[in-house]
């Protein structure tokens, strides 16, 4: 079973994670969707965050921009982030279940090609900053 957690601004994933506050939780297991539910995080600080994600049992955070200080938290609390993600909600729950998230009309304004995985690789790696693979769904870039 894995949790993944969105986001959610009127039934669009919400366009920066760092103050969204509206989650929708999923659970999700053999290809399909077990549960759901909305919670608030009303955590401002990224550690804050990010420890309410762990707290969650969150896998997989899929979100639209997050800032470098809040992607720092997400990753070193060993959460998988795919970033950059805009659009639909349920549109975007159902490509990431279906392995589809890869396709440029789920990426932000902008973003096409750029997401933040290419930029980790770079400096960051470089500062030991621990890099989950999100291979898996955005495939491509």
């Amino acid at each position: 079973m894995m949790k993944v957690v969105i986001p959610q601004w009127q039934g669009r994933v919400s366009p920066v994670f760092d103050v969204a506050g509206q989650m929708l939780v999923v659970e999700i297991d053999g290809g399909r969707e077990w549960s759901r539910q909305e919670r608030h995080l009303d955590a401002e600080f990224p550690q804050a965050r990010a420890a309410w994600l762990v707290r969650e049992g969150i896998d997989v955070l899929i979100c639209g921009a997050i800032s470098r200080c809040q992607e720092s938290a997400v990753v070193q609390a060993g959460v998988e982030l795919i970033p950059q993600i805009c659009g639909d909600v349920e549109c975007i729950l159902d490509a990431f279940i279906e392995g589809q998230l890869e396709q440029d009309a789920f990426r932000m304004p902008g973003c096409l090609g750029q997401g933040r995985r290419r930029r980790r690789q770079g400096p960051c790696r470089k500062a030991n900053v621990p890099v989950k693979d999100v291979s898996r769904h955005r495939t491509g870039e």
